[in-house]
């Protein structure tokens, strides 16, 4: 793939002075743009207008820069490429700073605000976390016998997520909110990233995703409770200076962050990763047990 971009990037006038992976599809060119190969041409097409209609609305995303030709992408050896200008930030690393916290929480609301409008132009898929979990989370969960996540414990939390679901506002989401995907440069959100698993879904699966991935961070001090429930309020609060939640949505998020961890430990079950899928539960057992004071 390396290859294929060191041959394609004179189609931008440009040449690889210096080029470096940054994960699986994306290649930083020189320091200053991002390289990004598709299979999926429909995906990327989807996700070019997404950055559009976000920058109409003043969401800060990555610039695309036009090939030489005009167009906004390279078809190549069966993938499709584009290039765009790298956004200046980098990723929080003081996962524990309340600021920052809630500084997420003022991001993913005006998120949303703007994905409203994705939504008036761009067909999503509408997927459903209480589908998932009533489908091939509990296959999965069966097929391990119940020896990780027991069965009590799984239909406990699918019975409490069908009692509130559709009570729960759906719209687009991001569906990969985590430090990783929000830059921020001298203490203020500066860009979105990575809009590859955006989709219709209940609009807190955000919310609770980032904070029970809080606790999943591989850091060298994990969480205290105190400290993560102060992290859950800061979003929270920070969320609510743009975007009010129902009283539904707020009763809600602990269910929604174990079934996240539960549908996480089924995961990595299927993907034969048990240490990573005890992890999850190792998760949701924590989340459990901070359920009132949420």
């Amino acid at each position: 793939m390396k290859e294929i971009i060191e041959r394609i990037l004179p189609l931008w006038g440009l040449e690889a002075r210096q080029l470096s992976q940054i994960y699986s599809s994306a290649w930083e060119v020189d320091h200053s743009c991002v390289m990004k190969a598709y299979r999926d041409r429909d995906q990327l097409e989807r996700n070019l207008r997404i950055s559009e209609i976000l920058s109409e609305c003043h969401i800060p995303v990555a610039e695309v820069v036009p090939a030489r030709t005009g167009e906004k992408y390279v078809a190549e050896e069966n993938c499709y490429f584009f290039l765009s200008r790298k956004l200046q930030g980098s990723n929080i690393t003081d996962i524990k700073d309340r600021a920052m916290a809630r500084k997420m929480g003022c991001a993913m609301a005006r998120l949303h605000r703007a994905f409203r409008e994705c939504e008036k132009e761009i067909p999503f898929w509408d997927n459903s976390l209480l589908d998932e979990m009533k489908g091939w989370v509990g296959d999965h969960l069966a097929k391990d016998e119940w020896q990780i996540v027991d069965r009590k414990t799984y239909s406990k939390a699918v019975e409490a997520l069908e009692n509130v679901y559709d009570c729960l506002p759906k719209q687009l989401i991001h569906r990969d909110v985590h430090f990783g995907n929000f830059l921020f440069f001298e203490g203020e959100l500066s860009g979105y990233i990575d809009f590859d698993l955006s989709q219709r879904n209940i609009r807190i699966f955000d919310i609770c995703y980032f904070l029970a991935g809080l606790l999943a961070e591989e850091t060298e001090e994990a969480f205290t409770k105190k400290e993560w429930l102060e992290s859950v309020e800061a979003v929270t609060a920070g969320y609510e200076s743009v975007l009010p939640l129902s009283a539904e949505e707020k009763n809600a998020i602990p269910c929604v962050m174990e079934c996240i961890e539960l549908l996480f430990a089924a995961y990595y079950l299927g993907i034969e990763d048990r240490k990573h899928a005890g992890d999850a539960y190792g998760v949701f057992r924590f989340i459990q047990n901070c359920e009132e004071y949420i």
